[in-house]
């Protein structure tokens, strides 16, 4: 049976350059604070979107468009919310240290499964939603847009489309059989 570089030494502790090594995935805590304030910064930009939908609405002043264009903004950003919280909470777990959530009432489901591949399929999953807001604001919008402007975000939205399919065929065909 092959020994443990810690075991091997018989102290329980790592050599110090694996010490070091390991100990380098802190270097990404002040990344997820950093995300945390951006979370903040979307939380009042959505308040001030939905501030202006009411007033302009008290006002009287808006069409059925501008509404849909103000709640897909709305949507947007909640969206966007979401995959940040999907990066903090689910890379900090991934990649950092264990957040010990187990049995705690607010544990996100998804957690408790989560790893770089499942992490990686969500992230995409969440990207292709939000590209999917963009286009369709896009559309709705078209009148007043470029028909190359179009063009290339459904070139992209296509492309995020295809990316994901890859991603989750990759995971697919890499996962042990009998995992997924």
């Amino acid at each position: 049976m092959a020994s443990s570089p810690a075991s091997a030494a018989g102290t329980g502790r790592l050599k110090p350059i694996p010490t070091l090594i390991f100990a380098s995935r802190w270097l990404q805590l002040p990344l997820y604070l950093g995300l945390i304030v951006a979370q903040g910064v979307y939380v009042v930009q959505f308040w001030r979107e939905l501030v202006h939908l009411l007033e302009l609405f008290a006002n009287g002043s808006v069409s059925e468009t501008e509404i849909m264009l103000i709640v897909l903004s709305l949507i947007d950003v909640v969206m966007i919310a979401n995959l940040l919280i999907m990066v903090i909470v689910g890379g900090y777990e991934t990649f950092v240290s264990r957040l010990y959530l187990e049995g705690h009432p607010d544990q996100p489901e998804w957690l408790s499964h989560v790893n770089a591949s499942v992490l990686k399929v969500k992230l995409a999953t969440a990207i292709i939603g939000i590209s999917s807001i963009h286009l369709l604001k896009t559309f709705i919008n078209a009148p007043q847009l470029e028909v190359k402007t179009m063009m290339w975000q459904t070139i992209i939205h296509i492309t995020f489309l295809v990316s994901a399919i890859a991603i989750a065929a990759t995971d697919r065909l890499l996962a042990p059989k009998g995992g997924h």
